[in-house]
């Protein structure tokens, strides 16, 4: 909740942004923006502690009521209006689910969901544990207007749910890639097993669309920390289609994607195969 109305105002962010979350004396993180921009009255964010995370750890030590700096929004965003009179496929991983999160709301929101066709979410984690908004992801799966598959690697005695990784998963359920636009945002070996999969059900590069996450400093590509190439994440993403990741694969790209994690995916007989669209 912001101290000042009048700074809520001015914060205007889309969906798949983040903001630098800072505080006092222990520093400053980027982190995703996890509430939708229709959700007026306060920001969300969810953050993940880490044993030796400085910042994230100062956080979870914060009372009820404590202040922290919010700076931004930073970024670019998913492409909403593109998305209109689509089928929408959201693939997400772990925590990096927040910006997706933020997307799932503001799609389902009664002003928008007329918008936009078939939506279909394929959320996974490592465990049962590991799976987050789950009073909402209870909700979504009531809905008759959105379709859920919720998968954990493992799960316990307590799981009654589907098990499986995220990518075999997607492969066995093959949702439809008709008038279909996927966003995908995940760790990076999820993102790495996830591509092919996606091509191989009919999603051409340019309609495969990524968050990627890299370790910034400054949010406003300065610093150099989240660099890669002629990229920076923080300032050109951190959204990107897959065929902007694959243009030039003979220069930067090529760079870019094997840091990413995407080596594997640089097959491009198949990538020419999925752009062609003429055995469809």
């Amino acid at each position: 909740v912001f101290l000042n109305q009048e700074d809520r105002e001015k914060f205007n962010f889309t969906c798949g942004q983040f903001a630098m979350l800072s505080v006092l004396g222990a520093g400053e993180i980027p982190i995703g923006i996890a509430s939708s921009p229709l959700d007026d009255e306060y920001l969300q964010f969810t953050v993940k502690r880490y044993p030796t995370g400085v910042v994230t750890t100062a956080l979870h030590s914060l009372e009820e009521g404590s202040r922290i700096g919010v700076r931004g929004p930073y970024g670019n965003f998913y492409p909403l209006e593109t998305m209109e009179d689509k089928s929408i496929l959201i693939v997400g991983g772990g925590f990096a689910v927040t910006t997706l999160r933020s997307t799932i709301r503001y799609l389902l929101h009664e002003k928008n969901r007329s918008r936009f066709k078939d939506i279909t979410v394929l959320y996974g984690a490592r465990s049962p544990g590991e799976l987050i908004y789950k009073s909402e992801l209870k909700q979504w799966e009531e809905r008759d207007d959105i379709t859920m598959y919720i998968t954990v690697d493992k799960g316990d005695e307590n799981w009654k749910g589907r098990v499986g990784l995220v990518p075999n998963v997607l492969k066995e359920v093959a949702p439809s890639s008709e008038n279909g636009i996927v966003l995908v945002c995940g760790p990076p070996i999820m993102l790495k097993y996830t591509m092919l999969p996606l091509l191989d059900l009919g999603f051409t590069p340019e309609r495969i669309v990524t968050s990627l996450e890299r370790r910034m400093s400054c949010g406003i590509g300065k610093c150099g920390r989240c660099n890669i190439a002629s990229k920076y994440v923080c300032k050109d993403g951190p959204v990107f289609t897959y065929r902007e990741l694959l243009e030039g694969v003979e220069s930067d790209s090529q760079i870019f994607l094997k840091a990413e994690g995407f080596e594997e995916t640089l097959d491009q007989d198949k990538l020419l195969h999925a752009s062609c669209r003429s055995c469809r």
